[in-house]
């Protein structure tokens, strides 16, 4: 599909790139991406790859806008909170490139639809916030054989590589097994700081332009990390592990719960019933006080000092914002302190 005198003229410096020009446009023309997660990773990347030409961008989200992503989700302003990210920013990004087709997704990428998603896109770009979507993410790439650009965020430490690119090494020959619950904490937990996201972010859309384009050497087989406090870049070689490669169905990728089943409840029927329960809501007080829906505020991190305030004789509902940090309060709970009354509200305040 050759490019009109539009598209010339909006990638002209695009064009002009030695070793790009028009054969790599019309590449970028003919791709399409689907992109988990529209937050802090997502919102550069999208922009990045909506500008440069990518003719076909699928962006899966369920998540809305909260005025605590403003300071590093840049595609959003205020008066796009409460909205769903992914449709606000489909809206945004036909506006930025009329040639492209934007298509959005306002639930999240999971076990179900992961496979059928996927497989009408020729790349997965995962800017997840949750091991268990990574995971679900790689497997669901090796499956269909699709290359996966992948990055993450701590605090002021970012990574990113590119898996499956072919027939490279997997995220699962990186790493093998997710951390244990307690080794990963999320940034509403520790925090992120906001410029962050945007150098992962860009470099994300960056290999992904290359691959799409055909120029220059992808990330496979490295791990590049990036240092905002000390200004450092280093990168890590890693190898294929074989039976990496022959992942034939999905698993299980809950990782965040005890194989141990735990009592849930929904936001409508928590509502309807909401004054036969406690709550308890682990967000951090920053969070708790911008909005909630009552009960007690108890940080995760400040649990175990609290438990005098938590009883064990009437039902108690346990929240965070998305379900993660309710989960595990309530693993600590009932196994190191016995209690049998806790059920988490399913997907937090998501859907509240």
């Amino acid at each position: 599909m050759s490019l009109s005198i539009s598209e010339m003229a909006q990638y002209q410096r695009q064009l002009l790139l030695q070793d790009f020009g028009l054969k790599a446009q019309e590449r970028l023309k003919n791709f399409s991406v689907l992109v988990i997660g529209a937050g802090g990773l997502g919102c550069p990347l999208l922009q990045y790859l909506a500008a440069a030409g990518i003719g076909r961008i699928g962006i899966v989200d369920g998540d809305r806008v909260q005025q605590n992503n403003l300071h590093r989700q840049v595609l959003y302003t205020t008066a796009d909170v409460g909205k769903i990210k992914s449709v606000v920013a489909a809206l945004k990004l036909r506006d930025m490139n009329p040639h492209i087709v934007v298509e959005e997704f306002p639930f999240m990428f999971e076990k179900a639809n992961a496979l059928p998603l996927l497989a009408d896109y020729d790349l997965l770009i995962d800017g997840s916030d949750n091991f268990s979507t990574r995971y679900l993410c790689n497997d669901a790439c090796v499956i269909l054989d699709k290359p996966l650009v992948s990055g993450a965020i701590f605090m002021y430490q970012g990574q990113i590589s590119v898996f499956n690119y072919q027939n490279g090494p997997t995220y699962r020959c990186l790493f093998p097994e997710p951390p244990l619950a307690h080794e990963r904490p999320s940034c509403s937990e520790i925090g992120v700081l906001g410029v962050l996201p945007g150098v992962i972010g860009s470099i994300m859309a960056a290999e992904t332009i290359k691959i799409a384009a055909k120029v220059g050497t992808p990330l496979s087989g490295i791990l590049l990390t990036y240092d905002a406090l000390g200004s450092t870049f280093d990168s890590f070689t890693f190898s294929t592990v074989p039976e990496n490669k022959h992942i034939t169905t999905l698993g299980q990728y809950d990782f965040d719960c005890d194989l141990e089943s735990m009592q849930e409840i929904s936001c409508d029927e928590l509502k309807t019933h909401f004054s036969e329960y406690l709550i308890v809501d682990v967000r951090e007080k920053e969070e708790y006080a911008v909005f909630n829906i009552g009960g007690i505020n108890i940080p995760l991190s400040e649990l175990e000092n609290k438990l005098s305030q938590i009883p064990k004789e009437k039902p108690v509902v346990v929240h965070c914002q998305g379900g993660s940090r309710s989960r595990k309060a309530i693993q600590i709970l009932k196994k190191n302190h016995g209690f049998r009354n806790l059920i988490n509200l399913s997907n937090g305040l998501r859907d509240w």
